[in-house]
């Protein structure tokens, strides 16, 4: 396992040079009716820093009145929200609080700017639940998928990396073929019985010693206590990753999938379906071309005088 974390970390920095898109469709469902689906592509552009992500296209549809509601926008998040600089002039200069004239014109002016979201995008109603699911998915998909990682994956999901082996044991199995690939199967879980961590399963090629497959589990059901006071659990939450080379040896994940359900203050219970993809790889690299022969210029200097 040292040899895999080890080409894990490897593999890290070299997916920070490769440009790729991520086809993705995530769904929240009560019973077998679809209350929300969205259907997204992103490009992802990793960096030694950060990653940056372009929204390329999104397909949505919510059931709203018992009908569905396309839209072909995300729900506008707080981070993008511009802020209300009138709210901020009509502030004093002594730094009181603005009077009540000016506060009921800025809650005028705010359910106004409510109003007009609402008309832009039928899908959008800050004012009703129906809107809950497709918080649900976007808030998800963010979390699971977007969550400052290089590959398209939250880097938190899996414990193969150095940084993450030293809280898990592994067991060897067996050996195995899969995926056209001799593997090594192996389980983890966390070194203490306590930690809600992962467990699971990894098929590690025997000549790579990178990740083929890997699968996961919640290693501890959330307490009953918790599930009793608060009303929350999330069974069967657990997820499946496939890995693959490319041409130039480099490791990447391609698909991504989970499905779980959640149940919140009991009345409140979904079915969340995701399924990932990433592809069109295309690695980023620089390069200059000479296009034609170097003249030098004679210096004014050297021309004979008269």
């Amino acid at each position: 396992m040292a040899r895999v974390a080890a080409n894990q970390d490897a593999s890290e920095t070299e997916r920070s040079h490769y440009v790729y898109v991520q086809h993705a469709r995530m769904s929240s469902r009560k019973g077998k009716t679809i209350l929300c689906e969205e259907i997204t592509d992103y490009r992802f552009t990793p960096s030694a820093g950060e990653t940056h992500e372009q929204l390329l296209k999104l397909d949505g549809r919510m059931l709203k009145n018992k009908k569905y509601v396309t839209y072909d926008k995300l729900l506008p998040s707080d981070e993008n929200k511009p802020k209300n600089e009138e709210g901020d002039q009509n502030k004093a200069k002594d730094g009181k609080a603005p009077d009540a004239d000016q506060d009921k014109r800025q809650k005028s002016d705010e359910k106004k700017d409510k109003k007009e979201k609402k008309d832009k995008d039928p899908a959008f109603d800050p004012d009703s639940d129906e809107t809950i699911d497709r918080d649900l998915v976007e808030n998800m998909r963010k979390n699971l998928i977007h969550d400052k990682s290089k590959d398209g994956i939250n880097a938190r999901l899996f414990p193969l990396t150095s940084k993450n082996q030293a809280d898990y044991s592994f067991r060897m199995v067996g050996r195995e073929h899969l995926n056209s690939r001799d593997v090594f199967h192996i389980t983890f879980r966390p070194k203490k019985k306590d930690d809600f961590g992962w467990s699971g399963d990894a098929y590690i090629d025997t000549t790579a010693y990178q990740p083929v497959l890997v699968t996961t589990t919640m290693a501890r059901k959330i307490p009953f206590a918790v599930r009793t006071l608060l009303g929350t659990n999330v069974p069967g939450l657990g997820f499946t990753v496939t890995y693959a080379p490319q041409a130039d040896g480099v490791w990447f994940p391609v698909t991504f999938s989970t499905e779980f359900k959640i149940h919140v203050l009991y009345f409140f219970h979904r079915q969340v379906f995701l399924n990932a993809e990433n592809r069109e790889f295309e690695k980023t690299h620089v390069t200059s071309t000479i296009v034609g022969e170097a003249i030098p210029v004679e210096s004014t200097d050297s021309k004979p005088q008269n």
